[in-house]
């Protein structure tokens, strides 16, 4: 039981010191006709982004896996690994000796094709003429026409598979699709590549211009179709290791329906990304600003007490008195807070120090101090006029006492609050011993008339 009393004491002792130092420190500044040291902030009134925040994911716009669209054997790399490349810029060449040997095969067939079709078409047209003149029959006459057809469709055929070689060929040099940068290339010159293994030889990134998605609660999907259906919806994304200014984008897709098991909803902004400040898969902190507020009431974070009755904050009056004003604290903007209450353009609001200060009391701003009052000099008495002889001593400022300085004062403010706070400290100890004394001489003598050991 005895220890428990003390570490009761002690706990009672420590709460008292703090409390009596604090209510000293005002007192004394109370006592030498200063207000209560604070730091003020000026309330600002006027336009304020909406800004919802969220947290997204860099995306790229177009991601394309290299693949061959022929066999055969890779013969040169013309890139390297994370290489720009621009579109149709030749990337890798595979080995194509093979098809342009049946392009010339192909074309020497479709020579001899045309040649065999021109003639079953003159053969069409005597056997034409002599039909009518009655020197061919009619079936010769017909036998001449499906000759002509079939050369003709012989040469069609000739030339479908000559542009299928020739693609072939051109399908052997695989060149960029799109403005972007390579991936990683795991084969090398003289590896052999199927179209049937469908192997993937490298990706190509999109980097400029790339997307952002994020996702952002459902209460906010009415000012997004608004914003939408009108000017758009600006967006700005900076990754945390990025020291520049953020990224500006746009808003280029609203998902059709909200997700269920997370009550948000999905957007993707797009991005001018011309330095490449924005990496795909990395993770940025994003703004988005639906609309700009007017007339919206701005003060400093710190100004904003939370209190019984709610969030309150204290203004600073012309003549110098605290005046506490109950606000509605409505969302964060930086280190900023917008509020709505009854608080002007350019109010003075106390931010550092606003536990200390209480409705009236009297403050003063620490980085506009006001001039503390001087004391009066002391002057030496005028001394005794000597005889007619003697000439009279010249007069002039005193030299012997000197005016007390700023740590002087603080000095004698910080004793006079440090006496004050250890009398009252005496006095409440003094207080706390003699109770507890009195309860263990009462337990004491309960015990004894118990019969129990003290």
């Amino acid at each position: 039981m005895t220890r428990a009393k003390l570490l009761m004491f002690g706990l009672t002792m420590a709460l008292l010191t703090a409390a009596l130092g604090q209510g000293a420190w005002v007192s004394a500044a109370r006592a030498q006709g200063r207000g209560i040291p604070v730091t003020t902030d000026a309330a600002t009134v006027g336009q304020v982004p909406v800004e919802v925040l969220a947290n997204g994911i860099v995306a790229s716009e177009s991601v394309i896996t290299i693949r061959t669209r022929v066999d055969g054997q890779i013969e040169r790399i013309l890139v390297q690994e994370g290489q720009m490349v621009t579109r149709g810029q030749p990337m890798i060449v595979l080995d194509s000796r093979l098809n342009r040997a049946l392009y010339a095969q192909q074309e020497a067939q479709l020579a001899r094709d045309k040649a065999q079709a021109a003639r079953t078409e003159a053969d069409q047209v005597r056997y034409r003429s002599l039909r009518g003149e009655s020197f061919a029959s009619q079936q010769r006459f017909e036998q001449a026409q499906a000759d002509a057809a079939a050369a003709a469709a012989v040469v069609r055929a000739d030339e479908a598979v000559l542009e299928q070689t020739r693609l072939a060929i051109e399908f052997a040099t695989i060149t960029a699709e799109i403005d972007g940068r390579l991936g990683a290339i795991p084969l090398r010159a003289g590896n052999f590549v199927r179209q049937a293994e469908n192997t993937a030889i490298t990706t190509l990134t999109q980097m400029n211009p790339i997307l952002v998605q994020f996702s952002v609660p459902e209460r906010w999907l009415p000012e997004i179709k608004a914003a939408m259906a009108g000017p758009g919806i600006r967006v700005r994304a900076k990754a945390d290791a990025d020291g520049g200014e953020p990224a500006q984008g746009d808003v280029v897709f609203v998902d059709s329906a909200v997700d269920t098991p997370t009550g948000t909803i999905s957007l993707k902004a797009r991005f001018t990304n011309a330095g490449f400040r924005l990496w795909p898969g990395q993770y940025v902190q994003v703004t988005m600003v639906p609309r700009i507020e007017d007339n919206a009431i701005t003060v400093a974070g710190g100004a904003v007490q939370v209190g019984q009755n709610g969030r309150y904050l204290f203004v600073v009056g012309p003549d110098g008195t605290a005046q506490k004003r109950e606000v509605e604290f409505v969302r964060g903007i930086g280190t900023r807070a917008v509020v709505r209450g009854q608080v002007a353009n350019g109010d003075r609001v106390v931010v550092d120090g606003a536990q200390r200060v209480v409705q009236g009391a009297k403050v003063e701003d620490r980085a506009n101090p006001a001039p503390t009052p001087r004391v009066s000099e002391t002057t030496r008495p005028a001394a005794p006029v000597a005889a007619a002889a003697t000439p009279a001593a010249p007069t002039g400022p005193p030299t012997g006492a000197a005016e007390p300085t700023l740590l002087q004062r603080a000095r004698a403010l910080l004793a006079g609050a440090f006496e004050t706070v250890s009398r009252k400290v005496s006095d409440v100890t003094g207080y706390l011993v003699r109770l507890v004394r009195g309860g263990a001489d009462a337990a004491g003598t309960l015990a004894s008339r118990m019969g129990l050991p003290a």
